[in-house]
């Protein structure tokens, strides 16, 4: 199965560089711009199925294409929740919490929210469990740049670190073959 996968567009100003998780965002003005040109380039293709996180930085990227009124809309797209961090950049979180970072997993175990692991056995579940009984060819996933990181290090085999490094740029298409 071929998997097309769009991180949403850019988001409000406001909320760059923090941890936004479940936080219901609007996208910024240029994201409401780029988010009409990835909907041309959509509305090109054919989807056997598509599939949108139902948080409104999503579904407002995908609302102006054709495949808009075909979407299912799920909470098991949605970034990992940060619980009383969301919201708030690193720099704000080791202020208020006198934090000193040294190591990768202490910090992750330290933020709030969804404990990661739960995270991750959520996107397992979704793409390679669910998606993989559907007879889909090739499916659209709209949603967010740690779902699409945690996928890939699933795929890899690569570190829960590694996968934070690699790089999703708004409105940016990632492509993957499930068997």
């Amino acid at each position: 199965m071929r998997l097309t996968l769009l991180r949403h567009c850019e988001i409000d100003e406001r909320y760059k560089g923090t941890y936004i998780g479940h936080k219901d965002v609007s996208l910024s003005k240029d994201g409401e711009l780029k988010a009409l040109d990835v909907c041309k380039r959509l509305d090109s293709l054919d989807f056997d199925a598509i599939f949108c996180s139902d948080l409104k930085r999503s579904k407002d990227t995908l609302q102006h294409s054709k495949h808009y009124k075909n979407s299912i809309f799920t909470s098991l797209l949605r970034e990992k929740s940060w619980g009383k961090d969301e919201g708030l950049s690193f720099e704000e979180i080791i202020q208020r919490d006198d934090y000193v970072y040294n190591d990768f997993k202490k910090w992750l175990d330290h933020l709030g929210g969804e404990d990661y692991s739960l995270f991750i056995k959520r996107v397992e579940l979704f793409f390679l469990g669910y998606l993989r009984l559907k007879n889909y060819n090739n499916v659209l996933v709209v949603t967010h740049a740690g779902v699409i990181r945690i996928l890939l290090m699933l795929l890899d085999n690569t570190s829960l670190e590694e996968a934070f490094s690699v790089k999703v740029d708004y409105g940016e298409f990632v492509y993957v073959e499930i068997l």
